[in-house]
């Protein structure tokens, strides 16, 4: 019995060291030591719409150059496509910058929702809204794809968030705020905006002050001191997220209001 359990026991011992070991082209690897400075490749969701209809998205989606993870369509029963796994690189992010991140295809899963965008007439530009099944949709997958990866709320972004010198989706009309309320991203509280408001009211910030605060906030914008057509871009993409009642690119007590409120709770967690 004694010869048994011995030997019973040099072989669990040996099955458990050859199960940490993967054979490979090169012979055994051992995998048993795991590096402290490593990171999941995935570190943001980015939202889009796809400016087109649903049978046109899926098709350029999946037969042309551009692509992403997901798309969540209009129609009713709204359909999600996987048109890329998670665990490869969709192109749908372009050149793009947060937080010193750049080029956010490779550390970045897309998702397209179907929508047709705006629409430019002589009475001004028409944005077209999404349904609320739609974006029932949109969040479930972001809370399923964000717990995954534990992903940061403010990590999960628009793509005129990242490009917003070339980008404006998913536009004025995408409500940020159901995100927000999920528990999916940051926002500015609306009472703390109000207590910040009068301050700014009476002095507003030079546009230095706006630059800094974008940049700490995660957008890519030069420091120039000037009210150039790069701050007005991140300055609409900012406003047309958070304040989509009024995004002219300007900065005002409201903006930097909001700006102050974010910035203070994400320094609080």
């Amino acid at each position: 019995m004694k010869k048994i359990t011995l030997y019973s026991l040099f072989t669990a011992v040996s099955l458990f060291i050859s199960g940490c070991a993967t054979v490979g082209p090169m012979g055994k690897l051992d995998t048993t030591i795991s590096a402290k400075s490593q990171e999941e490749r995935v570190q943001f969701i980015i939202l889009h719409y796809t400016a087109l209809d649903e049978p046109t998205s899926l098709r350029v989606l999946s037969q042309q150059a551009v692509s992403a993870n997901y798309l969540v369509g209009d129609q009713a029963p709204v359909k999600v496509w996987q048109l890329v796994p998670e665990n490869h690189m969709a192109y749908h992010a372009g050149l793009s910058e947060w937080k010193g991140y750049s080029r956010l295809n490779a550390s970045s899963i897309g998702i397209e929702i179907v929508n047709l965008g705006f629409r430019d007439t002589p009475e001004g530009r028409i944005y077209f809204p999404f349904p609320q099944a739609q974006i029932d949709r949109v969040i479930a997958l972001v809370k399923d794809i964000s717990a995954r990866y534990q992903i940061r709320p403010e990590y999960i972004l628009g793509h005129s968030d990242i490009a917003p010198l070339r980008k404006s989706d998913p536009g004025p009309l995408f409500p940020w705020k159901q995100l927000a309320d999920a528990g999916l991203i940051p926002w500015p509280k609306a009472d703390e905006v109000a207590q910040r408001m009068p301050a700014y009211e009476m002095q507003l910030p030079e546009i230095k002050w706006f630059q800094q605060k974008l940049a700490q906030y995660g957008y890519g914008i030069p420091q120039t001191g000037l009210l150039d057509e790069t701050t007005r871009s991140v300055l609409v993409a900012f406003q047309t997220k958070y304040r989509p009642a009024k995004f002219d690119g300007m900065p005002d007590a409201e903006t930097a209001a909001m700006l102050d409120t974010l910035l203070a709770n994400l320094k609080a967690k």
